[in-house]
């Protein structure tokens, strides 16, 4: 999906102004990837009209494919609020979040790190000029090509949570500097991950052995209490867990010197205070004192984009059918859906109400509706004659599922 990017005026992080205007020109240089709209906006400008300024533009021509505005400033802003807070921890973003090359320079110019999952994601980052050294490749089971490349380009912070993963490491990247990924609870997030990583308690202690009878270097602890988590005292039992691992790693001769909280920060409007609250602080004073010279890292990434950006969708047809008792029903068919950016609908539980861009003279009558998607599946669904509508704070994981339907545009 095309984008249109909007900045506003400067966004203070971490005491220093970052205006990202300066950006503007080097963004467009020869063969960046940056879209083709780069918009500022003045006094009294907004998102919304430029939305509605683009949506005529559109509706003017030929060409109606749907598109997204990003808010740049929005972006910047994310980064200084999760830096407020937590003044310990440092941010390395989840490229699997969204990996669009807009959001890799904005945050790349911002200084944050970087998490990343394969090595296409490794390309991205380190095409950008970012220091291997803030890059930590955080996936516990990589393919061996991967960690092959990840020696052969100076990516050393690896994360891994078996026998299996050590035993790749020290053969295609002994110099790795290693962390090891321990179970946490996640049972109250949205998108729970343990079933499929992290290390017992029980289990740390061999694991800890084994990559020292390997030679391996075991540097720190990290975790991940899942997606948009619910409970924040799911950190803070999780940060006491990586206390008793780190001793254990002391004990076998590692010299331990990073955590890694993972993510699963909520990023939804009004998950500030929340984020603000999760107790991280208090945890790390407690298990992670400041004179122990641990290195904190964090790996945000819904939190950083939920409120961002906003998809503007055409409304390409539909009919009515008769439903149960003979009662009216309208299908929607949208030129954008499930195999596109709304993928991530089929797993997220939150709903959200599409806004019609259309006015009407007088108050219209409501039928119930279905919003299709435009390809052939049944279920490419999302719960007008051509009007638009745009949903606004997408969720954050928007490009985790392959897409080979054909539709004119697929980048988000």
């Amino acid at each position: 999906m095309p984008g249109v990017c909007l900045e506003e005026a400067s966004a203070e992080v971490s005491g220093t102004s970052t205006h990202l205007g300066s950006l503007k020109e080097s963004l467009r240089s020869p063969g960046s990837p940056w879209p083709a709209e780069l918009i500022a906006l003045g006094p009294g400008g907004s998102a919304r009209q430029e939305v509605l300024r683009k949506i005529q533009e559109l509706s003017d021509s030929v060409h109606r494919d749907p598109f997204m505005v990003a808010d740049l400033d929005m972006l910047a802003s994310r980064h200084a609020t999760s830096r407020r807070p937590l003044p310990r921890v440092w941010p390395f973003y989840a490229v699997k979040c969204c990996s669009s090359p807009w959001v890799l320079r904005v945050l790349a110019a911002l200084g944050t790190g970087f998490d990343c999952a394969s090595q296409v994601e490794l390309e991205q980052v380190l095409s950008l000029g970012v220091a291997p050294s803030r890059i930590i490749f955080a996936n516990p089971c990589k393919a061996s090509a991967h960690i092959q490349y990840a020696a052969h380009r100076g990516v050393k912070l690896l994360t891994f949570d078996s026998e299996e993963e050590l035993t790749k490491v020290a053969k295609h990247h002994p110099e790795a500097r290693l962390v090891l990924r321990i179970l946490a609870e996640d049972s109250k997030s949205r998108f729970p991950l343990n079933t499929k990583f992290g290390a017992s308690l029980e289990a740390c202690g061999h694991l800890l052995l084994r990559a020292r009878d390997l030679g391996l270097a075991v540097v720190g602890v990290s975790f991940h209490v899942g997606s948009d988590c619910q409970t924040p005292q799911s950190f803070a039992q999780a940060i006491a867990d990586c206390r008793r691992v780190f001793e254990m790693g002391l004990g076998a001769g590692h010299h331990m010197s990073l955590l890694d909280l993972g993510g699963g920060f909520p990023g939804a409007e009004g998950s500030e205070p929340v984020f603000e609250e999760v107790v991280i602080n208090a945890a790390l004073a407690q298990d992670f004192p400041e004179d122990t010279d641990v290195e904190v890292i964090a790996e945000p990434g819904r939190f950083y984009m939920a409120p961002v950006c906003t998809a503007s969708v055409n409304i390409i047809g539909k009919k009515a059918v008769l439903g149960p008792g003979g009662h009216r029903k309208l299908l929607y068919y949208l030129n954008e859906g499930q195999y596109g950016s709304f993928r991530i609908f089929l797993r997220e539980p939150t709903p959200r109400t599409p806004i019609v861009v259309k006015e009407f003279l007088s108050e219209p009558r409501l039928f119930p509706c279905t919003l299709y998607g435009p390809t052939c599946d049944a279920f490419d669904r999302l719960s007008l004659e051509e009007v638009w509508l745009h949903l606004q704070r997408l969720p954050a994981r928007q490009r985790l599922l392959s897409n080979t339907w054909p539709l004119s545009t697929v980048e988000s």
